[in-house]
């Protein structure tokens, strides 16, 4: 406790009032819950010098500090907390109530710190549960601007059904808000439709380009391989993926009886549907086909898409989805449904004759095309190496975070202080 207040109080004395100061809600947030919003998060304020970020999230675990400065955020933890829980202990009694107290919580919170602070701008990662806080704050605080960041990756109608108890703050996160940037055109478009009229930028997430796209060593790549037990002629089809039933894992599963025993499937990620989708490999006598390696630390992820052939992902709604642009930076050919943002990025020949061509399409709900997919990416390896340099390209030239971090500054930050200043 000693700590956590010295900490703070270090921060309030350093305050300097020619500093822009922007305050983040993110639900969760480094070391333990991470996912593409929150590496969003990451890459994008370390780009930005010229900003003070502040973040309020949920802390879960209660070894951590309530103030800690985790790269260029100062972040405030609050919310109900226990010692190292795990991933399932998150949606299980009492911190599974996090997510709805955390609308309230933080929005008082925030309230509160304004007052040492004088934050410049609210960003909201996300509208279910971090839009909520930033327009309750935006009704105290009227003249502090906000931008709403859509990232959302299940469909809008399930998130506005799970909203309907607190609705008019639902609504109000996007009529309130001075600017909405989405990562995809699908979420935009749902902007409007929730009666945004603003400015909205389309700005994607991105990735580490250097980091998919190096060449590991290949003695570790064969070391995954081999514990991977990967043997001559084999096939692995590897997905990254929480195990939901947005991401249809279940349908590649579905498809592997119909394709050779050589095609063998890869699982990185956890999820509430492990047991599920473990149940439905076994009854469909593949269980030996499928490896469920669980959690993989971002750092590792290329090696383990570099030991593989094919990464799918058949989506049943995605906001837009980092795993599939990962996968193309690496150069596997990718295997997706275009629903939601996977539209902006993946172009299949037949489905988009205008467009370069970076992957191939399936319809969701589809494991027979999923079957006749693999079975053309095999069979046409001229093709497959065309296709995923033009991915590989694509991905250099649109989805590189420091393009990403340029726009949101000119784009989104800069036009934010400027609202500020009228």
């Amino acid at each position: 406790m000693e700590k956590e207040n010295e900490a703070h109080s270090s921060e309030s004395k350093g305050i300097s009032h020619g500093v822009k100061r922007v305050l983040i809600f993110s639900l969760g947030y480094f070391p333990n819950a991470v996912g593409g919003a929150e590496v969003a998060i990451k890459e994008i304020t370390q780009r930005i010098p010229d900003i003070e970020f502040h973040m309020v999230t949920n802390r879960y675990d209660s070894t951590l500090p309530k103030v800690e400065k985790i790269g260029s955020i100062l972040v405030h933890r609050i919310g109900i907390s226990s010692k190292r829980p795990s991933i399932a202990d998150l949606r299980r009694w009492p911190l599974h109530l996090n997510k709805f107290l955390y609308q309230f919580l933080a929005a008082w919170k925030a309230i509160k710190l304004h007052r040492t602070y004088k934050y410049d701008a609210l960003w909201a990662m996300m509208a279910h549960s971090c839009g909520v806080p930033a327009a309750i704050f935006k009704m105290r605080n009227m003249d502090v601007p906000y931008v709403l960041t859509l990232q959302e990756g299940d469909p809008p109608a399930y998130i506005e059904r799970k909203m309907w108890l607190l609705w008019p703050f639902f609504k109000r996160a996007f009529t309130s808000a001075d600017i909405v940037q989405a990562i995809s055109t699908f979420l935009g478009k749902w902007a409007t439709h929730r009666g945004f009229k603003g400015p909205l930028e389309i700005i994607p997430n991105a990735v580490d380009i250097q980091h998919f796209s190096e060449e590991p060593p290949l003695y570790l790549v064969n070391e995954i391989k081999d514990g991977l037990s990967k043997r001559m002629g084999d096939v692995f089809v590897i997905t990254t993926s929480r195990l939901v039933h947005k991401n249809a894992v279940d349908d590649v599963i579905r498809a592997l009886p119909k394709l050779q025993e050589n095609v063998k499937f890869i699982i990185l990620g956890v999820g509430p549907d492990e047991a599920k989708l473990k149940k439905l490999a076994k009854d469909l006598n593949v269980a030996k086909r499928v490896q469920f390696v669980g959690q993989v630390s971002h750092a590792d992820l290329p090696k383990y898409l570099k030991a593989c052939d094919i990464f799918i992902r058949p989506s049943r709604s995605e906001g837009m989805g980092n795993s599939f642009v990962e996968a193309m930076a690496v150069g596997l050919p990718v295997v997706a449904t275009q629903e939601g943002g996977i539209a902006d990025f993946l172009f299949d020949e037949r489905r988009d004759p205008d467009k370069p061509v970076t992957g191939w399409a399936v319809d969701k709900d589809s494991p027979e095309q999923i079957v006749l997919t693999i079975k053309e990416i095999i069979s046409r390896p001229e093709k497959v190496r065309a296709v995923v340099a033009t991915a590989r390209e694509t991905v250099k030239e649109k989805y590189d975070w420091d393009i990403i971090a340029g726009d949101m500054w000119e784009k989104v930050f800069a036009r934010l202080f400027e609202v500020r200043s009228k």
